[in-house]
């Protein structure tokens, strides 16, 4: 494990409109306001087509094939996330939520586009005093955090 501190920075509250998509409206947001680390809670409605990444397709394969999932229909959502400056200093959000419509459930990361179903509510508290930041592993290309 490794780890650094932060401190906690401004606080921003977002509601999201019909037709809004994760991640380019979050990261676009954090880009404007200059929010280079984050933590991110996210609540609301998700768009039938609505792309989500459950996990790798074999998690011993060679290659890593991301397992693409699509939302048969509106969902509510529920999820938790970080934002942290890339390699290229741009702000990259790494959200990981749950779709539920009826009694199935969906769980995976949003960036492969969440559009938002009428509305959506996302809190991000900034953090400062930090040098973490997003950095492209060699071996598995993975964008990892470094601490």
């Amino acid at each position: 494990m490794k780890y650094s501190e932060a401190n906690l920075g401004r606080i921003f509250i977002l509601r999201l409109e019909n037709g809004d998509r994760i991640p380019d409206t979050i990261e676009d947001f954090a880009k404007r306001k200059g929010v280079n680390s984050a933590t991110v809670l996210f609540l609301g409605g998700a768009k039938e087509e609505s792309k989500v990444v459950a996990g790798p397709k074999d998690g011993y394969a060679e290659s890593i094939v991301p397992n693409l999932k699509e939302l048969i229909g509106v969902s509510e959502a529920l999820g938790v996330g970080t934002i942290f400056i890339n390699e290229e200093e741009i702000p990259k959000l790494h959200l990981h939520s749950a779709f539920g419509r009826k009694e199935n459930t969906i769980t995976g990361c949003t960036r492969e586009g969440v559009d938002i179903w009428h509305i959506g509510e996302v809190i991000i508290l900034e953090l400062i005093n930090t040098s973490a930041q997003r950095k492209v592993d060699p071996e598995t290309g993975f964008k990892l955090l470094e601490v």
